[in-house]
Parts: C-alpha cells; sequence; structure tokens
C-alpha cells in the first residue's frame, strides 16, 4: 500500500486487553478493517488510558510502551511495537489546538498504553506507520467533540485520527454477570447503535442521563470519552458512519465505528 494523499477516515474503536491477540476472531476483525483503509501518512491516537490536563501530547522520538495493566501472563509484558514518532504530526497538533485556544503540553517519555497498541499490533504489525498519543485533557463530551472539531484538518493531511476505548466498559459488574452477555452491556450497545445511526448526537451527548444502563455500562466515563474526538473530527461526515465491528468479548460490547 501506497502511503495516502486523500482524505483520511476518523475511527473509533474497542481496544480490548493484552489478552486480544489471543482471541480467534478479533485480531482478524482489525486486521482486516486496516486492510480496507488508506494506508495512514500518520496515526493519531486518543485512549482511554491517558488523562491529562493540560492536553499533552507524548513522545515524537523513539516511542517507548507503558505497559499499564497487573497480574497478567509475563508474555503479555514482553510485547514490542517500535513504531516510529510523528514529530511533524506534534507540530501540526500544536499548531491546530494553540490557535483555538487549548493549551497543549509535551510530555516527550510518555510512550503508547494499552489502548493505543494493542489494536494497533493487530492492524498495522510492520509498526512503520509514525504514531503520536495525545491525552484526553477532559472527560466532557462537549469539550472532546470540539478538540475533535479543532483536528480535522489532518484528516486532509493523510492523518487516521483513532479514538480508542470500549463501548461498554465495567470490569466490576461483569465479576457478578455470571457469564455471557450483561442486559446492561446488549441495551447499552444496542441504544448507542441506534442513536449512531439516527445521528442524535444530542442524545449522545447526553448518554449518562438518557442511555439504558448508560451508569451501568459506564461507571466511569473515560471508555466512551474518545468517541467524541471521534465524532467531532468526523462531524461533517456523520451521515456516513458505520459499524466495522460489533458484538461482545467478554461481555463487554466491541462495538467499533468508522466515519468517512
Amino acid at each position: 500500500m501506497t502511503v495516502s494523499a486523500e482524505r483520511m477516515p476518523a475511527l473509533y474503536l474497542s481496544h480490548g486487553a493484552p489478552p486480544l491477540a489471543d482471541d480467534p476472531v478479533w485480531p482478524d476483525e482489525l486486521a482486516a478493517w486496516a486492510a480496507d483503509l488508506p494506508r495512514p501518512k500518520a496515526i493519531l491516537m486518543v485512549s482511554a488510558h491517558w488523562e491529562e490536563a493540560p492536553l499533552a501530547l507524548g513522545a515524537t522520538e523513539t516511542v517507548p510502551l507503558v505497559h499499564d495493566f497487573w497480574g497478567f501472563p509475563e508474555h503479555y509484558y514482553r510485547v514490542r511495537y517500535a513504531a516510529p514518532g510523528a514529530p511533524q504530526l506534534a507540530d501540526d497538533v500544536r499548531k491546530l489546538l494553540r490557535r483555538a485556544g487549548t493549551p497543549v503540553q509535551d510530555v516527550p517519555g510518555r510512550g503508547l498504553d494499552h489502548g493505543a497498541y494493542v489494536p494497533l499490533v493487530e492492524m498495522y504489525p510492520d509498526a512503520r506507520v509514525p504514531v503520536l498519543q495525545i491525552s484526553m485533557p477532559t472527560l466532557d463530551p462537549q469539550k472532546l467533540m470540539d478538540i475533535g472539531r479543532r483536528l480535522a484538518p489532518l484528516r486532509d493531511e493523510g492523518v487516521l485520527i483513532v479514538g480508542s476505548g470500549f463501548f461498554t466498559h465495567n470490569l466490576a459488574a461483569l465479576r457478578h454477570a455470571g457469564g455471557g452477555v450483561p442486559g446492561w452491556s446488549a441495551e447499552f450497545d444496542d441504544w448507542g447503535h441506534r442513536a449512531l445511526g439516527a445521528r442524535d448526537i444530542d442524545a449522545l451527548l447526553d448518554f449518562e442521563h438518557r442511555a439504558p444502563a448508560g451508569r451501568l455500562a459506564h461507571p466511569r466515563t473515560e471508555h466512551f470519552a474518545p468517541l467524541f474526538v471521534t465524532l467531532g473530527a468526523s462531524e461533517a461526515e456523520l451521515d456516513q458512519g458505520r459499524s466495522v465491528i460489533d458484538g461482545f468479548w467478554m461481555g463487554l460490547a466491541k462495538r467499533s465505528l468508522q466515519f468517512g
């Protein structure tokens, strides 16, 4: 594939945990998705696992990995993903956000957390696409949409904007679910799918109150929050949105979306 010079789509993906690599289905779904996309010039990643204010830019030279999980078998900590840094993309992000009055800081030692590298290992295993991860400075949906709007011009430069979270995420409740897909996860997934299909952005912004089992599906909202960066970055093309991956993994909705 050649590097894209066309407008890239914007994605929201459910990123799983380190054992995603061992799933018999999901890695192939992610790989097929990436194969259908134009080859990006660079990837801008917003993960549920990095909240920091002011908005922070991660490593732009050598990009380490952050093994931000505990209690897993040793081989998950030996995973490597030596993606190139994206200093030019970092400069472009600074300019776009500062021009809009959004403060930006640099955290040059901060690498890719598992919300970033776990799906990228499956989607771009050659690790040749430059990657920049930025933090979420807030969990406020409207403010995250505004950030996405500011970043949208990057898509015309061949940058793939990816919000990485999980469409439902309540690990504590899963421990008491008794196996299978709990009702709160299925109900929220269905509601979210229908709200996205109807382009009901107002409902999505107020998902904690409008969605069935909203607070059960997301007792803390960091895994749904990256969706709003994606929605802001693709606001003009919401009618082109579609679910690329759906279904459930360990009871959680793995719905993943493409706009544009």
